[in-house]
């Protein structure tokens, strides 16, 4: 049973999808032992107290630089001795030192079907602005590792979701996370631990 940490932000919308993956044995190779957030209010948080995962909030504003933020997650890390990473929005970019110590044990959930709409400055809904203005008919989501190119590691899975001629930025997020972000995370985390 490998020990997993998610990262997260927000709401945790994908942290509650791999929890009721474990529950629903589709993840069962692994499981949730800590959740990290770089917001102390992140709803995220209280999702994991709910079900008794341990948390920490480590915050950038409470360290000398990006070096110190990253040093205190791996020491968190590493004293929970975790063996996989899920980004699940974590809205921080982790340097070379970061990915290159962990490295293909962290996975992200990217909503859109990379190499379309990644990259530098393409996070939450101005992923699916990009996708709408550009009137792709089809996006989806991706799972893939996490290297040092924002979005450029290896993909380990992808799904396709429709996109609708009446979309909104907002009804397709919601759309591609019930359709595909939260259908593939879990499998691809299942996928992984069951492999490492």
């Amino acid at each position: 049973m490998k020990n997993i940490a998610v990262l997260v932000s927000g709401g945790g919308t994908n942290l509650q999808a791999i929890i009721d993956a474990q529950n629903n044995g589709i993840i069962k190779s692994g499981k949730v032992v800590l959740v990290i957030s770089n917001n102390k209010n992140a709803y995220a948080l209280t999702r994991a107290e709910n079900v008794g995962i341990a948390t920490k909030i480590i915050l950038k504003k409470d360290c000398v630089d990006t070096y110190d933020f990253e040093a205190k997650i791996i020491e968190a890390l590493e004293n929970a001795n975790i063996d996989l990473i899920v980004l699940a929005g974590f809205m921080s970019i982790l340097s070379e030192r970061f990915t290159s110590h962990f490295e293909n044990r962290i996975l992200n959930v990217h909503p859109s079907l990379i190499p379309s709409f990644c990259g530098d400055g393409f996070y939450g809904l101005k992923v699916h602005e990009a996708a709408l203005e550009k009137g792709v008919k089809v996006t989806g989501a991706t799972v893939h590792f996490v290297n040092e190119i924002t979005d450029g590691g290896k993909i380990i899975m992808q799904k396709a979701v429709e996109v609708k001629d009446d979309d909104t930025p907002e009804t397709l997020q919601k759309r591609v996370m019930q359709e595909a972000e939260w259908i593939i995370l879990p499998k691809a985390i299942e996928k992984v631990a069951s492999e490492m």
